[in-house]
């Protein structure tokens, strides 16, 4: 879907170009994602749209362009920051009733911040999943979030309405977070390239937890765009001990240049447990091949083998919404929560510390599976998921390829980046056919710790050899 005057929506790249060389400006960019909005209402990806201030802010980047003031690197460009994420002068519900109809926020989140002093124009908070827990976008609070490739089918979760807007061109693009697939999952499900950075590598207030599963970052359509947006929101904060130093790479650089012919790859279907739909597999493996061959990688025969490890991620990630909770909520007003989301929390207050410590053993043990694999290998090679995009309302499948699952299993792959805090990208690898038609499915590429540039150079390297249409069909 266009705007009115037909344009399809521009990369991040094109727009910063079109604007800076006045092609554009970025109130007349700006009005053509308002308009998108509008038009994509059926998909439901914004919780909040402050068109007064996005048009105020858009005013103030033409006026310096006008004058010949230095703008920053994104001077102009629209985008909506996700609804765990703080944004000055927009409410931040979580996804919950618990937060909705809260007063605007008054700061901005350190990434947002950064976006915002590049020249970014905030005009949206997109939609999540109450507290980010589902692989799929619908609370009480926000309702049900659609994909634009089929109505009835989730753009995926946390980050499902970012991604859902993203891929129907209604913004360049939009920030998003991941705590086990939640930048990841979206991508494959909407036919988009998405990156998990390194722990630490974007610092953050929002997501620092016990756990450090959760990172920041961005959905575009592009490797280019992705890149450009790294480079703006990495480097370190004081307000984030956990933050990594300056990266010694520009990643809008590497992506061209960083040479990665001759490293090793592993390629795994399963991980030796996961349970995945053969056309999803297939689709993959084919994808990783082209990649092999585009980039001239070493594939190497390596077993791969974990145990299903959802009991250890779930009793992890439990821990994390304590933190920072205001008195009062739980479980004074538990009946408002989702009831999907209401049992873990139930079962969370009942977690003893001796069973939180054997939940960090074991993660202990898997970390250092992922340590003696890639002192074999550079890069290891998933799906993205078992299955294409499931239901939009959800619940998360348990039937997958016509076996029992846990819930979890659709969307495992995608945790054993956020256990090691190493980067993973996926980048699309096809489509696989299903009831409603023919769905996008992503592959995997996860480097070692700190090694974002691998990832985003191989997915550039595999964007040129097989490129994706930037937009769902129709939009």
């Amino acid at each position: 879907m266009s705007s009115a005057t037909g344009d399809p929506m521009p990369t991040v790249t094109e727009a910063v170009d079109a604007i800076a060389s006045r092609r554009t400006s970025a109130t007349e960019l700006l009005e053509q994602c308002l308009d998108a909005a509008r038009r994509a209402e059926p998909l439901n990806p914004f919780a909040h749209v402050d068109s007064d201030g996005a048009r105020s802010a858009a005013r103030e980047i033409d006026d310096a362009i006008a004058r010949g003031d230095a703008v920053g690197p994104l001077a102009g460009v629209p985008f909506a920051v996700k609804d765990l994420e703080h944004c000055a002068g927009m409410p931040m519900t979580k996804g919950s009733r618990w937060y909705a109809g809260g007063p605007p926020d008054t700061f901005d989140d350190i990434h947002v911040a950064r976006l915002r002093a590049a020249g970014a124009v905030p005009f949206a908070k997109s939609t999540t999943p109450e507290f980010g827990t589902w692989a799929y976008t619908a609370s009480p609070a926000l309702g049900v979030t659609r994909n634009p490739w089929a109505l009835d089918r989730t753009p995926g979760g946390s980050s499902g309405g970012t991604a859902a807007a993203v891929a129907a061109g209604v913004m360049p693009f939009g920030t998003a977070s991941d705590g086990g697939g939640s930048i990841r999952t979206p991508a494959s499900f909407t036919g988009l390239p998405g990156l998990k950075p390194s722990y630490g590598r974007i610092p953050t207030l929002a997501v620092t937890h016990l756990s450090q599963n959760a990172v920041l970052g961005s959905l575009a359509t592009t490797v280019s765009d992705t890149a450009l947006l790294l480079d703006v929101m990495s480097g370190p904060s004081r307000y984030d001990r956990t933050s990594l130093p300056v990266p010694g790479v520009r990643y809008a650089d590497a992506i061209e240049s960083l040479d990665v012919r001759g490293m090793k790859v592993a390629w795994s279907p399963d991980l030796g447990f996961a349970i995945a739909e053969p056309a999803v597999v297939d689709v993959c493996e084919a994808a990783m091949r082209r990649l092999v061959d585009a980039a001239g990688l070493e594939l190497v025969d390596l077993p791969v083998k974990f145990d299903d490890y959802i009991s250890v991620y779930v009793r992890i990630e439990g821990v994390d919404q304590w933190i920072g909770l205001p008195q009062g909520l739980y479980p004074e007003r538990a009946d408002e929560l989702d009831p999907t989301v209401r049992p873990g929390w139930d079962a969370a207050v009942k977690v003893t510390a001796p069973k939180i410590a054997r939940a960090y053993d074991a993660r202990r043990a898997i970390e250092h599976q992922l340590a003696a694999i890639f002192d074999k290998v550079d890069v290891l090679i998933t799906p993205m998921s078992a299955r294409p995009a499931f239901a939009a309302e959800g619940p998360m499948p348990t039937e997958i390829a016509g076996r029992e699952v846990h819930g979890g299993m659709a969307v495992i792959y995608a945790m054993l980046a956020n256990f090691w805090g190493s980067p993973a990208m996926t980048v699309p690898a096809g489509l696989v056919d299903s009831p409603v038609g023919s769905l996008p499915v992503g592959l995997q590429i996860m480097a070692d710790r700190h090694r974002d540039d691998v990832c985003l150079r191989l997915a550039r390297l595999y964007e040129q050899a097989s490129p994706w249409p930037r937009h769902a069909p129709g939009w």
